[in-house]
């Protein structure tokens, strides 16, 4: 990442949030929704675009704090991918959860975009002795 960029702890705005995640391509949740989510992460980064001010991209960790942490909400806008963002968030989520909890248990769930980034910092597919697995929406 270079010198035009900031990576900065906490999490973004709600309003960056659902703006990233929506120009990102991926889904949108409901703003209440993404207003805990926000607020509920056990560490977050943020990079914003010194020119503009903008924030151009994110991660966030959810964890029990002590075993289990899980990477979320990675997305970078598209006109500032392929600069080397994803790796500088990607870092700063897995150093903190390095110095916090040495050995622990990290996952995340890819979308084939980011397949490569995850790879690179270590993280390999579970199949077949684990599978990822979600709920339909129940409402």
């Amino acid at each position: 990442m270079d010198d035009s960029y900031r990576l900065e702890a906490g999490s973004p705005s709600v309003d960056d949030y659902l703006r990233l995640r929506r120009e990102a391509g991926l889904s949108e949740p409901p703003r209440e929704q993404a207003e805990r989510g926000v607020r509920g992460a056990w560490t977050s980064v943020r990079v914003v675009h010194r020119p503009t001010g903008e924030t151009v991209g994110m991660g966030r960790v959810i964890s029990d704090g002590g075993w289990y942490f899980h990477i979320v909400d990675m997305a970078v806008l598209p006109a500032h991918q392929r600069r080397g963002i994803g790796d500088a968030v990607l870092e700063a989520l897995l150093a903190a959860i390095d110095t916090a909890a040495p050995g622990a248990y990290v996952n995340l769930l890819g979308d084939p975009p980011g397949w490569r980034l995850y790879k690179r910092h270590g993280f390999v597919e579970t199949a077949p002795g684990t599978i990822g697995m979600r709920r339909q929406n129940a409402g």
